[in-house]
């Protein structure tokens, strides 16, 4: 039987991106978003086997449903070979103002917590089996903080970190932990963005290069390189350069804005 692919946030951007990118390479899919209807239209439009997807509602950050779907799956389509979790939120936030605390709240409730729920079902079967690849989504805003983004950047940082404790945990079971830190990718995610994004990458090629990534069970990668090396030339900055330099930089929009 073709490999199952199970991946979080699949209504838009990279998750549709990489979704598309395994079926043309044969994959049954497993599809989990919050706008169930717009996965449904997706996968019309592009013509897709009715009997090789299925569509699961819910909110990363939701443990109950998270769990209720991985079960789900499991009993439908059989457990993965691949859980990739890709669902995330970006919202400037400004400590000063009491509002923004509970975005922060959102944003580690959907991007941390729900990472590890989107796993959660899945990690003690594939221990047992001794296969299966988990793939943590994170940014290259997890290399260093920027400012107006401190909610989003220390969620992905914690993505970061968390997986790289998840690897060290699955690794003797044959179970393999993949970390993505996508730079500036042309989704509905960075079009509302006010800054410039240097290396700005398409999706589709984004996606090729992560999947590429993932089948070679690489622990860690930047994508694309470029952003990579500019990120670790940040992180080299003495912190009062650093400061300067991103001082001036338009910020993320808050949610109130």
């Amino acid at each position: 039987m073709s490999e199952l692919v199970f991946i979080t946030g699949a209504s838009s951007g990279i998750g549709q991106a990489l979704a598309l990118r395994y079926y043309r390479d044969g994959a049954r899919l497993a599809l989990v978003a919050r706008r169930t209807a717009e996965v449904q239209r997706w996968a019309a439009e592009q013509k897709l086997d009715a009997a090789r997807f299925q569509v699961y509602g819910a909110d990363v950050a939701d443990l109950e449903a998270m769990g209720r779907i991985g079960r789900e799956c499991i009993a439908a389509q059989g457990l993965p070979d691949v859980v990739i979790a890709n669902a995330g939120i970006s919202i400037g936030m400004d400590t000063a103002h009491f509002d923004d605390l509970e975005v922060m709240r959102r944003t580690f409730a959907t991007n941390n917590v729900g990472l590890a729920a989107t796993f959660h079902p899945f990690v003690a079967a594939m221990n047992e089996r001794r296969s299966g690849t988990l793939v943590g989504v994170a940014s290259v805003a997890a290399i260093r903080g920027l400012p107006g983004h401190g909610a989003y950047c220390a969620s992905k940082a914690g993505v970061v970190a968390y997986c790289e404790s998840l690897r060290g945990e699955c690794r003797p079971f044959g179970v393999r932990v993949v970390t993505l830190l996508p730079g500036y990718i042309d989704t509905p995610l960075t079009r509302g963005n006010r800054y410039s994004m240097p290396f700005l990458m398409g999706v589709d090629e984004f996606a090729d290069q992560a999947v590429r990534s993932i089948r070679a069970q690489v622990s860690y990668r930047v994508i694309p390189w470029q952003m990579g090396v500019l990120a670790k030339i940040l992180r080299l900055l003495p912190n009062w350069l650093y400061d300067r330099a991103l001082g001036s930089r338009p910020r993320k929009k808050r949610a109130s804005e």
